[in-house]
């Protein structure tokens, strides 16, 4: 048989930058494809659920529900064929000839779950269990040369064992069956090394451990840096008899590891047997220390880290476990994207290939022996330990090994980590305080933080602000994280999760199944749409952070810098910035000298800006990294709210200023527009123009506040018509305002006092049909809605949204339409009949477009709260809670609005000043 492409590609890539001198590699040749993107078909007969009881094909690698057979389980032990459910699968293939007298061993890297396997009849191991780890049976004396060879699997989706099944397939993920990751053969030489683990240390020091099979005497290792030239002089030592060999030596001045420069090295090891060379093994290295130091913290390198890091599941809706290296490149750019240093493994080891990316992009990594809140027993756990660290001892990008999560932890398997792991990094157990670790999960803000800071342990919650649907994540981070910045023993911590876990239901039409709440958890959903808490973690988890500053006459162009780099200097960041006047779009841009920051140490930046600098709108801040990569774009917004809405609505021509009246209204008209106002409560009830009805009415209604506006009367100020409400300290403490001007726009003005000292809604709500609303043109930030607790992570600018009903982590249209959108100047109501536009004096004013579908769970942790009617203009929002706490128990942030109503003093009611033009062309 020929050698395939891959076979080739494979080859190429083991031999690294060495010559055709090393000719002794180990050779593989896939029987499988290489990932989701690469499959081979295979023959395959399912014993139950969907299209079983019949031989036909399907594509390895695979989840076999994904492929239309079985059934599709969320885990919780609820799948009602456990234990039935099978696959058989049947592949033949053929032998390169010249691989006789060759160890060839046949090598899965992921069955879930028990699998047994059989060449030519003949079993060729015993039946594996555990569905995550790689797995390798010596057929050689099984095979056959010019034949074919026929490989038999049968997959059981559930283990025989019951500590697999209590470790795996009871679990808060979707369970599926099948061959998901790759099938290969290796050939190797007789004389060849079985296994290696690399310790390179920042030192420069270099230690190595391998075991060997056959006769050899002599074992080097050459290191090569990125650019391919020898680094360093070959290292050498003899083998012992045992096959168990030793190298080390010290390289000067190493370019080390970290997740901020990850540069690697190739280290060929190369064994010889009376000079002759007959192996070699190319393994990619970084030389980097991690150090943990107990009450105090992670060093790596020497410097103290703290981890942004999420739980990240392998997962693709159209494939569920079965991914490509594609896809681990995706997952890790958007990590990056987010400014996130570090990735915890939730709840089994990863591909390979994702490992490799971590190394090569720079993440740190969580690496976890399965187990959810169930545990392998002790020899099923200690085999499968060895088998994870065989494969992933050498990634420098992993920091730490977790021994399952949430009380699946075996304890008797707590040795066998550091028997198999020659540098020794430490053993967590996720959910407890540990081995020097406070990881829990979930803490509350109060008892969490006054917990963690009044302990002794490392704080690092390995699970914390659970998102669900539009809760969490970013919501409540900047509380958080400013608070584990301060707090000396925080190393930081993982959010959950990364992605939703929507699943495309083959057997329902393809629809994406998150399994209700269950897997709606992610910061983007299940083909990496972007949520709203995406751009907040962005924001926050910046390591280049901006002190606020306000844009006012006497700005001196300086803005206060902290560098919350681990190994950065900010002097190696590119800081562009741009003014715009959005109207016309005018711009002067600009790059701004870096300072010369060291990392976690303070600074200034100096922008040079034009003499007529405030003239423009907003300041735009673009900080870029080494690497080409956007850290984030801040905005600071120049123009203030009562200068754009006088603009808007000023200079207008118009008509004299009517009022007629009936039993209950005051009609006013102005211009072609007709308006309707109660003449009992003020509030407005009509609005028409000569095209007819505009349906916004109802309104001012004050939320949590007496709507007590009474005593209505009328007058002329001039050429305007005012319409207003009298005060009374009892009865009577709101008040409104109307002042109709002969161009025909209306203003209004409200004050009030919120009804209680704590209040979820402060603001005035409107009434308006949501099947009219086609869209909005607003100036504020944007896109993406907020909530009182997630502020941080839009731009200030002009934004057109269309209208969606879009219900997060159910449907994935992004940005959501409906919600709070922040610091809005102005918004333009595109409607099916005819547009308006709605424009405020005041700063910080919230727009609030409709309400987002009412959601809670069992302990009404999650609940996004919307004041009534259908439009509002608020001044203060509530915040959203998490899968796992309310609102109010995530951080100040998050807390009820607070005013006085200092025994209804009006001059110091809350006021708000809207204008309102019904006349706008189209």
């Amino acid at each position: 048989m020929k050698f395939t492409p891959i076979l080739s590609f494979v080859l190429l890539m083991l031999f690294g930058p060495v010559n055709a001198l090393y000719a002794q590699q180990t050779a593989q040749l896939y029987l499988s494809g290489t990932g989701n993107d690469h499959t081979v078909n295979w023959d395959f007969f399912c014993t139950a659920g969907m299209n079983s009881g019949k031989w036909t094909k399907i594509a390895v690698p695979s989840n076999w529900e994904l492929q239309g057979f079985g059934k599709y389980d969320y885990g919780f032990a609820k799948d009602s064929v456990r234990g039935k459910e099978q696959g058989l699968y049947k592949f033949s293939f053929k032998v390169p000839t010249g691989w006789k007298g060759k160890k060839i061993n046949i090598v899965f890297e992921g069955v879930m779950t028990d699998a047994e396997v059989k060449i030519n009849g003949r079993t060729a191991g015993p039946v594996h269990q555990g569905a995550f780890y790689v797995f390798r049976y010596d057929i050689s004396r099984q095979l056959k040369y010019n034949q074919d060879n026929l490989l038999e699997v049968k997959v059981s989706k559930h283990s025989a064992n019951k500590s697999v099944n209590e470790a795996e397939r009871k679990a808060d993920f979707w369970i599926f069956g099948g061959i998901f990751r790759p099938v290969y053969l290796e050939a190797l030489p007789m004389q060849h090394i079985e296994r290696l683990a690399v310790n390179a240390q920042a030192s420069g020091q270099f230690n190595a451990e391998l075991s060997t099979t056959g006769e050899a005497d002599k074992l080097g290792v050459q290191l090569y840096g990125a650019d391919g030239k020898k680094y360093g002089s070959e290292l050498s030592n003899s083998i012992q008899k045992t096959g168990r060999a030793s190298i080390s030596g010290r390289f000067s001045s190493p370019l080390l590891w970290s997740s901020e420069l990850p540069n690697l090295y190739t280290a060929v090891f190369t064994l010889y047997h009376k000079n002759k060379v007959v192996h070699t093994v190319s393994k990619k290295i970084g030389f980097r220390t991690i150090e943990v130091k107990p009450r105090d913290g992670v060093f790596v390198n020497g410097v103290k880290i703290k981890f942004k890091g999420v739980n990240r599941h392998a997962f693709r809706p159209a494939s569920g476990r079965a991914l490509s290296k594609t896809n681990s490149i995706e997952d890790v750019l958007l990590m990056k994207e987010m400014n996130m240093n570090a990735v915890r493994m939730s709840h089994y080891p990863p591909d390979g290939h994702f490992l490799d990316v971590c190394d090569s992009l720079g993440l740190y990594v969580m690496d976890e022996l399965a187990g959810w809140h169930g545990h392998y027993d002790t020899p099923t756990g200690t085999k499968l330990v060895k088998e994870m660290l065989r494969h992933d001892v050498n990634h420098p990008s992993i920091i730490f090994w977790a021994n399952g999560n949430e009380g699946g932890h075996n304890r008797d398997l707590d040795p066998v980590f550091a028997q198999e792991d020659i540098q020794k990094r430490s053993v967590v157990h996720p959910w407890e305080d540990f081995n020097g670790f406070d990881t829990q999960h979930y803490r509350e803000y109060n008892y969490g933080i006054g917990n963690y800071r009044h302990g002794h342990s490392i704080v690092m919650p390995t699970e914390f602000l659970h998102g669900m649907f539009d809760g969490g994540h970013g919501a409540s981070l900047d509380d958080y994280w400013n608070d584990m910045l301060l707090n000396p023993l925080s190393a930081g911590g993982f959010l959950w999760d990364f992605a939703d876990q929507g699943v495309v239901r083959t057997d329902k039409n393809n629809i994406i199944d998150a399994d209700g709440n269950r897997g709606a958890d992610g910061i983007v959903g299940p083909f990496h749409e972007k949520e709203g808490s995406f751009f907040t973690i962005k924001e926050i988890w910046s390591p280049v952070f901006f002190e606020r500053r306000e844009m006012t006459a006497g700005f001196d162009g300086v803005f206060n810098l902290e560098n919350r780099y681990h190994f950065t200097n900010l002097n190696t960041c590119r800081f562009d910035w741009k003014l715009l006047n959005l109207k016309t779009n005018e711009k002067i841009t600009g790059n701004a000298k870096a300072p010369d920051v060291k990392p976690s140490e303070k600074g200034r930046l100096k922008i040079s800006l034009p003499s007529n600098w405030i003239n423009y709108d907003v300041l735009y801040i673009t900080v870029t990294d080494l690497h080409g990569k956007e850290l984030f774009t801040w905005s600071f917004p120049i123009i203030l709210p009562v200068k754009e809405a006088r603009r808007l609505t000023g200079d207008k021509a118009g008509t004299t200023v009517t009022l007629k009246e009936t039993d209950s209204l005051f009609i006013a008209a102005a211009n072609g527009l007709q308006l309707s106002f109660s003449k009992k409560t003020g509030v407005l009830r009509e609005v028409r123009n000569t095209n007819g009805l505009i349906p916004f009415a109802n309104g001012p209604v004050v939320q949590e506040g007496a709507n007590n506006f009474s005593n209505i009367t009328h007058r002329m100020e001039g050429e305007q018509l005012v319409i207003e409400s009298a005060f009374d300290r009892k009865s009577a403490y709101n008040t409104l305002k109307w002042t109709i001007s002969p161009s025909g726009v209306l203003k209004l003005t409200v004050k009030y006092f919120p009804s209680e000292y704590l209040s979820n809604f402060v603001g005035l709500n409107f009434s308006f049909p949501e099947s009219q609303m086609k869209g909005v043109e607003y100036m504020g930030m944007g896109p993406n809605r907020v909530w009182k607790n997630r502020l941080k992570g839009n731009s200030f600018g002009i934004w057109k949204k269309e209208y969606n009903d879009t219900e997060t982590g159910e449907s994935w249209v992004y940005p959501e339409f409906k919600g709070y959108h922040s610091n809005m100047y102005w918004c333009k109501f595109i409607t099916k009949a005819k547009s308006f536009t709605v424009a405020t004096e005041n700063e910080d004013v919230f727009l609030r477009l409709f309400s987002a579908a009412f959601k809670t769970d069992q302990w009404h942790n999650y609940e996004p709260l919307f004041p009534s009617g259908n439009i509002s203009f608020m001044q203060g929002i509530p915040g959203i809670g998490t899968k796992t706490q309310r609102a109010d128990r995530s951080g100040p942030m998050a807390m009820k609005n607070i005013f006085y109503d200092y025994e209804k003093d009006p001059a110091r009611a809350l006021d708000i000043t809207l204008y309102f033009d019904f006349l706008l062309k189209d």
